[in-house]
């Protein structure tokens, strides 16, 4: 069995595999050695990998390595698709996982790979050529942060969806500028990514994933753990003999 961790920007999530099968699942707003100690007694790990686009999961993998081979997910390593992204030393690794696990669902199709997570990614890869690029936008709870923190009187509203499309006060209008501004990112950036790359597979992830998942009107496949599958993909291909 396979650990994987992907340390993100707002949480921690584990998968454990069984092959290409995800048996177990948690995320954790701060996952501690004694949380991770009670999962890791429970299955019989061999091989663990860590994803991080930040830099407090050096106690954890410290803590790793001296029970199992550890994979590092680094700019350099080996994926099943070409990276032809101009700096990937600063490639975040969620992104290119998360590319690798569309890869492996659709390797003979053109893909764009939509995270809604901390930051909303847009990522695209094309069939027997590889990884592209992308873009980065603000996510959700960002946006809403932003807007309550950088102004003297606009409240910090819960994240949710209105079936209004204009706001009747000062909260509904953050909600439908917010959330109904980004469903329309989200199709605007399809429409004209699907103009370039034909029979694309438009794939969703990431913690907001199911939210918006309704709210298009183009067809996507919802995957909210893509990137712990791209993760674990990359492990099966990094392992030692």
């Amino acid at each position: 069995m396979n650990l994987a961790l992907d340390f993100g920007n707002s949480f921690t999530k584990l998968g454990i595999f069984e092959r290409n099968n995800l048996i177990f699942f948690q995320s954790y707003k701060n996952l501690s050695v004694r949380n991770l100690h009670e999962v890791l007694k429970r299955f019989p790990i061999k091989t663990a990998i860590i994803s991080s686009v930040v830099e407090d999961s050096a106690k954890i993998e410290k803590y790793l390595r001296r029970l199992y081979h550890v994979v590092e997910m680094k700019s350099d390593i080996p994926l099943p698709l070409e990276n032809l992204y101009e700096t990937p030393g600063t490639l975040g690794a969620d992104r290119i996982a998360g590319i690798v696990g569309g890869y492996a669902l659709f390797p003979k199709n053109n893909i764009l790979v939509i995270n809604a997570g901390t930051c909303i990614t847009y990522d695209i890869a094309i069939a027997n050529k590889g990884y592209l690029g992308g873009n980065i936008t603000p996510g959700i709870d960002m946006q809403l942060k932003a807007l309550h923190t950088f102004t003297q009187r606009l409240p910090l509203v819960k994240k949710q969806f209105s079936e209004d499309l204009l706001g009747k006060s000062t909260s509904s209008s953050i909600l439908t500028g917010v959330m109904k501004g980004t469903v329309l990112e989200m199709e605007g950036f399809i429409k004209a990514y699907k103009k370039d790359y034909i029979a694309l597979k438009v794939l969703l992830s990431g913690g907001d994933a199911l939210m918006f998942e309704t709210q298009l009107k183009t067809k996507i496949f919802a995957v909210p753990n893509l990137v712990l599958f791209g993760i674990n993909k990359i492990l099966t291909m990094n392992e030692p003999d």
